[in-house]
């Protein structure tokens, strides 16, 4: 009889338990009443009936207490974005279509962090030169003023 229990009890555990934790892919919280629509190791695509103000109110909500996270809304839909180090790195929450709200989590890939290294890179690269090249010009119309003043041709 006391087996009996004890087996009752730890299916009971593992039951209630995983009904507790909250779902998540990557880290990030999936959204309830929600249709699978696709999913692979690196992306996460959701389909809900809640409506584009109640999805954002729910990542709001879960995200509250983190630091780096950032929201843009465009015209079709809110992007959230991780700065830090989580393992997903944005969540996209389209405007309402015929079917729902369409909400996608994406996994953070090297192809883009060095991606934006190099544009960075490439960024600093173009201003330095533009910089430079100012600076050429700005010391050649100096010389010739200058030297127009002291009588030189220069």
């Amino acid at each position: 009889m006391k087996n009996h229990i004890i087996l009752i009890q730890v299916i009971l555990l593992i039951f209630f338990t995983s009904l507790a934790e909250a779902e998540d892919f990557l880290g990030a919280p999936i959204i309830p009443y929600k249709e699978t629509v696709q999913k692979t190791y690196k992306r996460l695509k959701l389909l809900t009936n809640l409506s584009h103000d109640d999805a954002v109110a729910f990542y709001r909500d879960a995200f509250k207490d983190e630091m780096d996270i950032k929201y843009r809304e465009w015209k079709n839909a809110t992007y959230i974005e991780d700065d830090g180090n989580r393992e997903w790195h944005s969540v996209t929450i389209s405007k309402e279509t015929k079917g729902g709200t369409t909400v996608t989590i994406t996994k953070d890939s090297w192809t883009w962090i060095f991606g934006m290294l190099t544009f960075r890179f490439l960024g600093v690269f173009i201003v330095l030169s533009v910089l430079f090249m100012g600076m050429k010009i700005s010391t050649a119309i100096i010389l010739k003023v200058v030297g127009k003043i002291n009588g030189e041709n220069v």
